[in-house]
């Protein structure tokens, strides 16, 4: 069963300085019918400003995920951790007891372009932690590349939830597969480019559960595609 969540029935907050798109409901844009999938609880697309950026500010119990596509994002926690986020990088904040982060652009005059990702944990009461990982583009070409799982195999990131999380930038023409085993949950979402999941085109934005399948076909549309993949309990 697939269920399309198209890219202009998101929610959106524009405040100048950000420009954000919501799958799931999120801040001031509430719908019950769209309050998460399976672990998945937020996928923002957000457009920041050169200069502009989040201030310090608190969370609890999630496990947060940042995806640059285009410019650098500056992140700095409570636990120390810090860096600058680039293209190809996948970074993980475990929120658990209580984290105090920032995120910035890292340029006065770029915009970064970035999906934010919440997943929520299978244990409360964690301490609250930090990982970031390089994913070379060649490692994403034409494959679906682990970039987080609860067990961090394969390199892929740590987090805490029966939840792995692919990657994939694919040429026109290519298909990649993956297996979805009996029970299992799944979550399309399009970074950029066209794409056809299951025989049903999405274009950038677009998202799609999928449940109670055994494969899942991707092929690129035509425009190449950046699309990430989740794999999850029920």
């Amino acid at each position: 069963m697939m269920n399309v969540r198209r890219s202009a029935e998101r929610g959106r907050a524009d405040f100048g300085w950000l420009d954000s798109k919501h799958t799931f409901s999120f801040g001031e844009y509430h719908d019950p019918r769209q309050m998460g999938f399976g672990s998945l609880r937020v996928i923002n697309e957000d457009k920041v400003a050169g200069g502009g950026g989040f201030p310090p500010h608190g969370h609890r119990e999630m496990e947060i995920i940042s995806y640059v596509l285009e410019g650098e994002l500056e992140h700095k926690d409570s636990t120390g951790g810090g860096s600058v986020i680039r293209p190809g990088d996948v970074q993980r904040m475990s929120a658990g007891t209580g984290i105090t982060h920032s995120e910035f652009n890292a340029s006065k005059t770029t915009p970064v372009h970035f999906l934010q990702i919440w997943v929520l944990p299978a244990t409360r009461g964690i301490a609250p932690g930090y990982e970031q990982k390089t994913f070379p583009a060649a490692e994403k070409h034409n494959h679906l590349r682990l970039v987080a799982a609860q067990d961090g195999r394969e390199g892929a990131l740590t987090i805490h939830q029966d939840a792995d999380i692919y990657a994939a930038v694919l040429d026109g023409g290519h298909t990649v597969k993956h297996t979805l085993k009996p029970g299992r949950l799944a979550w399309a979402q399009v970074a950029r480019g066209s794409v056809m999941v299951d025989g049903e085109k999405l274009e950038q934005g677009d998202g799609v559960a999928i449940s109670d399948v055994s494969q899942i076909m991707i092929a690129d549309g035509g425009d190449g595609v950046e699309i990430i993949l989740f794999d999850m309990a029920a």
